[in-house]
């Protein structure tokens, strides 16, 4: 099934139930008016939840309305807890070579993760604030899951059974600050304002064979100011799996329902397929030759972030921003 979030005034919006083509939805109140509450008591709610899917995706739901992703918050507009990795190691390679940076052996075995804020996401047209344009504004194209309860301790191979729900995600990163943060050793907390998501989220099921090892196999579409510059593969290059991402954070606590875990900027090895964060293009051209060439983004700049299925048709709904100033 496929689940969203409408903007009532609330800080979390009205849950909606959404038909599998993206063309109408359902006010879920019925059940349950909040995603959180659904996350919290999963196994009594979803196969509701999963009902009344199934009767919008067969026109059969008696108050079914047209879907607007404009409408819509992030499905979850503030979560218990997100946390990003790194899980590409293709890009980690780029730039890390592009600042003449050996990659050290634990990387390739121990994924690169921060706590990122989740009080305050942003919904799929929502506008990216940014202070100023010489903080580096840059886009990242990743996948997120949102996971169940995990007990710490929780071995890969089990933790993916955790998994939820998935989702799209434009994880904005301000370039120009991260190299002040980092060498204070702490970590990214200015460089990283908030992060927006696709319209809906959805079960595993809904992908079928494109979720396959704890992975999404399929393209993502990044396009910049209208013009496409990634379509680039989810699947094969993730070099750990969602499953390994969650017990990397369930080594030393608990996880509750509601967690986020992101996949980290999606990158392939052909530079064919383009990039899905401007920074990964400015580490290729660095290598290249000597020095980046391309700019960041600037006021009024668009981003298109989309998956689409074999079908055709999208999965999530598209992340769909532009960048203005604070007022």
């Amino acid at each position: 099934m496929k689940l969203a979030s409408y903007k009532d005034g609330s800080r979390d919006g009205q849950l909606v139930v959404v038909s599998r083509d993206l063309t109408t939805a359902h006010y879920a109140n019925g059940i349950a008016t909040r995603l959180q509450q659904v996350l919290d008591d999963w196994n009594f709610l979803s196969p509701q939840l999963e009902e009344l899917s199934i009767s919008l995706n067969h026109g059969r739901a008696r108050h079914a309305f047209p879907f607007d992703p404009a409408m819509c918050t992030a499905p979850l507009p503030r979560a218990y807890q997100w946390a990003d990795g790194s899980a590409y190691l293709n890009h980690v390679e780029l730039v890390r070579k592009a600042r003449n940076a050996e990659m050290p052996e634990n990387l390739k075995t121990d994924p690169l993760m921060y706590q990122g804020g989740s009080d305050d996401f942003l919904g799929p047209t929502d506008l990216i604030h940014v202070p100023s344009e010489r903080m580096g504004i840059d886009f990242e194209a990743e996948i997120a899951v949102v996971t169940g309860d995990v007990t710490m301790g929780t071995p890969a191979d089990r933790a993916i059974d955790a998994v939820r729900l998935v989702m799209l995600v434009n994880d904005v990163s301000l370039r120009h600050l991260v190299p002040g943060e980092l060498a204070k050793g702490f970590g990214f907390f200015q460089s990283k304002p908030s992060t927006a998501f696709g319209p809906v989220a959805v079960t595993p099921d809904e992908l079928g064979a494109a979720w396959q090892g704890g992975r999404v196999h399929l393209p993502v579409h990044v396009a910049w100011n209208g013009k496409r510059v990634g379509l680039v593969d989810a699947g094969p290059e993730m070099s750990f799996h969602f499953g390994e991402l969650i017990a990397h954070m369930a080594k030393t606590r608990n996880l509750r329902a509601g967690s986020i875990v992101g996949s980290g900027t999606v990158s392939n090895a052909d530079a064919s397929r383009g990039y899905a964060c401007i920074a990964e293009q400015r580490a290729r051209e660095t290598i290249a030759h000597g020095e980046p060439k391309t700019e960041f983004m600037r006021f009024g700049d668009t981003v298109r972030i989309e998956v689409k299925g074999a079908d055709g048709q999208s999965v999530f709904g598209a992340i769909d921003q532009a960048v203005a100033t604070p007022d």
